[in-house]
């Protein structure tokens, strides 16, 4: 090893003690709210605080990424999975809530963003109750470059496929204004897919008849675009405001699969043709206004809106080789829902505490028009109210923050008449303790409410095949999740981590009832008597070779226990991620290994992609130049498992996903800009969409 080498491992051990100059830096990044003067713990790539963990970039990652997601994946994050590739960002195989300056956002405009902008990334995988019940948050806390404006533009399609991604972004400043237009497609079209599926129906006479599927083929379309506009107006320390917005169309999301099923009681084989999808718009308006007041403190207003025109279909066949037909289903559903939002905050900040108190509204309007049923209607109402009170505090070695929250929800149905509502507790608390500067230990309690969907309580029958039928229940209620969770973690030389164990219960969760009405299975939903699990994770960071050489990863393994109306499950399973990557001389090798969870769900064992990805990167000046493959070793798998006693299956797609790809970035500055926007609050506005069938 180097004596430089030597040098850079020994400034990473004593870096912590520079902590002052960082609640410096951390006063000047705010907009309107000054940062709490917390104690922090500093290791090479992370800052520990009491409610998040701070990940600054390096001058190597910044100067390794063509954009927000590659920088992002480039910080090697314990616990997240990141691919720029498929635009998808995930922690634990769950979904995590993106934020840019504390405003929700997407992946697409993560992407948007220029590494050199990202001052910093705020981990948050115990969110408080402003996040709106979110299970983690990443927040991208962002500066304009010395540029009065900016460029990206990115190709990355696929070499044997009609598959791709293209974005574009542009950003103008004039004065305290910003304008930014920017566009994200995605084309998917006509992939090879197989289905392998097998399905045992018992009757209540005890007889059974098993179905063998045997494919013969299909094809997925995923085609999408995502676009947006936006405005935002500074002056410092005094007003923000922002104005957004955005039309995302789904061109085609469709499954077709074509197969043979051979049945156990020795009938004739039958041919199935069974395609499945849905098209629409979305578009969306955001206002955001941010006021500051004397003594340091804020006020905050938000409103969100969106609408959804489009359609969702399901095409079911099955016939002999004759082409006689013994089951035909075709159901096509016209949406047009309307969604808006609006939240108010209110915030104090001191020296060592934080008081915040805020208030939301949500408003879902549905319409539904089935066209297979002769235009027959259905109308939904959906309100919810939110109020919610949260206080932090340092105490030398200690924080806390604790907080309470109350939501109403309310349902009606237009055609029957009928609805309900109801009150539920939202309450959050967080211990921190920090022994040491390189260790802390966290306790976190977090609860959320999940509302009846839109298809979960639409009571309009839909045939699924010759046995099968879906119908809602108008008579659910809103149910309770709650999560203990408790996580140490360690900043060492050249390793940064997390372990730790959670628990988690979600005592009435809304799940799939299954049973026979004389001749058909149906399928509705119900309060279930519970979900319980009790989850093990490792996350950690290492730096093999400083600058050259990382690897991350993350690993969890759970136990877990569902219980309904006639049943009681369980499902042990691990997961994870790892990603490793060697830069050097402007060229970036990087690998990619997720395992996706298999999470138990009423009746039902489902579990996501399982991929793995190699890319090279080569950056000069402006430009990068990239090729990689998807899925270089083993089969795409995607897939479940049903465990009811009525109909016990099981499902895998195989997609044709060894994909090589190359993509070509650039980025362009120019002129002098001004300092971007934090926003602190901003609230969900979602049309609901509805299912049209699928097995």
């Amino acid at each position: 090893m180097t004596i430089e080498k030597l040098k850079k491992i020994a400034a990473a051990a004593i870096l912590p003690l520079a902590s002052a100059t960082i609640f410096a830096q951390e006063a000047m990044d705010t907009t309107a709210v000054r940062q709490l003067d917390e104690i922090v713990v500093k290791a090479p790539k992370v800052i520990r605080r009491a409610d998040m963990d701070v990940y600054r970039p390096s001058k190597s990652a910044i100067e390794n990424s063509a954009n927000g997601l590659q920088l992002l994946y480039n910080l090697m994050i314990p616990a997240l999975s990141v691919s720029d590739a498929l635009s998808t960002v995930k922690y634990a195989g769950q979904n995590v809530q993106l934020r840019i300056n504390g405003r929700e956002t997407t992946a697409e405009q993560v992407r948007a963003l220029l590494p050199e902008t990202i001052k910093r990334i705020e981990w948050i995988d115990n969110p408080g109750l402003r996040y709106g019940g979110a299970s983690s948050v990443l927040n991208f806390i962002v500066v304009n470059p010395t540029a009065g404006g900016s460029f990206m533009a990115e190709a990355r399609p696929a070499l044997n496929q009609a598959w791709g991604t293209y974005s574009a972004d542009a950003k103008l400043n004039t004065g305290r204004s910003q304008w930014e237009a920017g566009a994200d497609f995605k084309l998917t079209d006509n992939i090879k897919s197989h289905r392998q599926y097998s399905e045992t129906f018992t009757f209540e006479d005890g007889t059974s008849v098993t179905r063998n599927e045997t494919s013969r083929g299909g094809t997925v379309d995923n085609t999408m675009l995502n676009a947006w506009v936006s405005y935002s107006f500074i002056k410092p320390d005094t007003t923000v405001v922002m104005a957004s917005a955005a039309l995302d169309r789904n061109f085609s999301d469709r499954t077709a699969y074509r197969g043979l099923l051979s049945l156990s009681d020795g009938s004739e084989d039958i041919l199935l043709d069974d395609v499945q999808g849905s098209r629409g718009t979305t578009p969306g308006l955001r206002l955001y206004w941010q006021q500051s007041l004397r003594n340091r403190q804020t006020i905050v207003l938000n409103f969100n809106s969106s609408f959804y025109l489009g359609s969702a279909y399901s095409d079911y066949l099955e016939h002999t080789a004759e082409h006689q037909p013994l089951t035909g289903i075709h159901t096509y559903i016209k949406d047009a829902n309307q969604a808006y939002a609006a939240e108010a905050h209110y915030i104090i900040a001191r020296d060592n505490a934080r008081f915040t108190a805020g208030a939301s509204y949500r408003a879902n309007r549905n319409r539904s028009e089935y066209r297979n049923l002769d235009g027959a209607t259905f109308h939904q109402r959906q309100d919810r109210v939110y109020f919610f009170a949260e206080y932090f505090r340092r105490m030398g070695k200690w924080t806390a923050t604790a907080g309470m929250g109350v939501q109403y929800t309310s349902f009606l149905f237009q055609e029957s008449d009928r609805g309900n509502h109801s009150w539920n507790l939202r309450p959050q608390a967080t211990i921190t303790f920090t022994p040491a500067p390189n260790h802390n230990f966290r306790l976190n309690f977090t609860s959320w409410q999940s509302s009846p969907s839109l298809d979960e309580t639409n009571v309009v029958p839909r045939q699924l095949d010759s046995f099968q039928w879906r119908v809602g229940n108008q008579n659910l209620k809103t149910s309770n999740s709650y999560m203990l969770t408790f996580r140490y973690g360690f900043n060492l030389p050249q390793v940064a981590g997390s372990l730790g164990v959670r628990a988690f219960a979600s005592p009435d969760a809304i799940t799939p009832l299954t049973a026979w009405h004389g001749d058909k299975l149906i399928t509705t939903y119900e309060n279930s008597r519970g979900l319980h699990n009790l989850s093990f994770f490792l996350a950690p960071q290492v730096e093999i070779i400083p600058d050259w050489l990382m690897a991350s990863g993350y690993i969890q393994y759970r136990m877990e226990r569902m219980r309904g109306t006639g049943y009681s499950h369980t499902n042990n399973a691990w997961s994870g991620n790892v990603a490793v990557q060697l830069a050097h001389w402007g060229f970036v090798l990087s690998g990619q290994y997720v395992r996706e969870q298999h999470d138990l769900w009423g009746e039902k064992i489902s579990w996501g992609e399982e991929l793995n990805i190699i890319d090279l990167s080569y950056f000069k000046n402006s430009w990068q130049f990239s090729a990689g493959v998807i899925m270089p070793f083993g089969r795409y798998d995607r897939g479940s498992m049903s465990l009811n006693r009525w109909n016990r299956n099981e499902q895998h797609m195989r997609l044709n996903m060894r994909m090589p790809y190359v993509a070509v970035r650039y980025n362009l500055q120019w002129g002098r800009q001004k300092r971007g926007a934090r926003k602190l609050v901003d609230v969900d506005a979602t049309a609901d969409r509805s299912k049209a069938g699928g097995r």
